[in-house]
C-alpha cells in the first residue's frame, strides 16, 4: 500500500506522517521524504544554489524517486539518497531503505508528478492556511537551516509563495481526503492509522 502525503512547506504534512509510523509501528510502514530526493547541486558555486528554486518539481530528482516507489512496491531494497538542506548537496552515504506492506512519501509536490500518483494507493492532503506555514517554516529555516529572517521571507516572495500557487495548491484536487489544520487533525490521523491497520489486517494477517 503507498500512502501519499501532500501539503504546502510548512503544512504539517511531515508531522502527520510520521505520527502515522509511529502508531502503527515502523516494523509495517516506512517512510519516503521528498526533500531526500533534491537534485545535486554541489557542482555550482554556494551563491547560486541559495538562489536555485527549490519548489519547482524541476528541482527533483523525479526519475530517482519514482524507480525507488517501484522497487520498494515490488519487494526491493533501495539507496535513499541523504541530502543537505544547508549545503543543498548530496551525501556520499546513502540510506538503505527496505520494503516494507506499507510506504508512505510525503513532499510539497508528490501530487505534481504524474508518473508518482499513478502509483499511489491513497492521496492524503494537509490544507493549513498561508500565515501558519509562513510561520513555520520562518521557524525552520532560523533555526534549524542557520538562514536569516531576511533570507527565508526572500526565498518565500520569490519562489515558496508562487509556486505553492501553481503546483501545490493546485494539486490537491487529487486527494481522496483533505486534511484541515486545527482540531480535526488528530481525528483525520486516527482515522489514517485505522485505514493502514485495516488494511493490513486484511491483506496481510499482521494488523494490530
Amino acid at each position: 500500500m503507498i500512502i501519499g502525503i501532500c501539503g504546502g512547506t510548512g503544512s504539517g504534512k511531515t508531522t502527520i506522517a510520521r505520527k502515522i509510523v509511529e502508531t502503527v509501528g515502523a516494523k509495517k510502514v516506512v517512510l519516503i521524504e521528498q526533500d531526500s530526493y533534491y537534485r545535486n547541486l554541489a557542482d555550482m558555486p554556494l551563491d547560486e544554489r541559495h538562489q536555485a528554486n527549490f519548489d519547482h518539481p524541476d528541482a527533483i530528482d523525479s526519475d530517482l524517486l519514482v524507480n525507488h516507489i517501484k522497487r520498494l512496491k515490488s519487494g526491493d531494497s533501495v539507496e535513499m539518497p541523504i541530502y543537505d538542506m544547508v549545503t543543498h548537496t548530496r551525501d556520499d552515504k546513502t540510506e538503505v531503505i527496505k520494503p516494507k506492506p506499507v510506504v508512505i512519501i510525503e513532499g510539497i509536490l508528490i501530487f505534481a508528478e504524474p508518473r508518482l500518483l499513478d502509483l499511489l494507493d491513497f492521496r492524503v492532503y494537509v490544507d493549513t492556511p498561508d500565515d501558519i506555514r509562513l510561520m513555520r517554516r520562518m521557524k525552520r529555516d532560523i533555526h534549524e537551516r542557520g538562514r536569516t529572517f531576511e533570507r527565508t521571507l526572500e526565498q518565500y516572495e520569490r519562489t515558496i509563495r508562487p509556486m505553492h500557487f501553481e503546483f501545490v495548491e493546485p494539486s490537491k484536487r487529487h486527494a481522496d481526503i483533505i486534511i484541515p489544520e486545527g482540531a480535526q487533525t488528530g481525528i483525520s490521523v486516527e482515522f489514517l492509522c485505522s485505514m493502514v491497520r485495516e488494511k493490513l489486517q486484511t491483506v496481510h494477517g499482521i494488523g494490530r
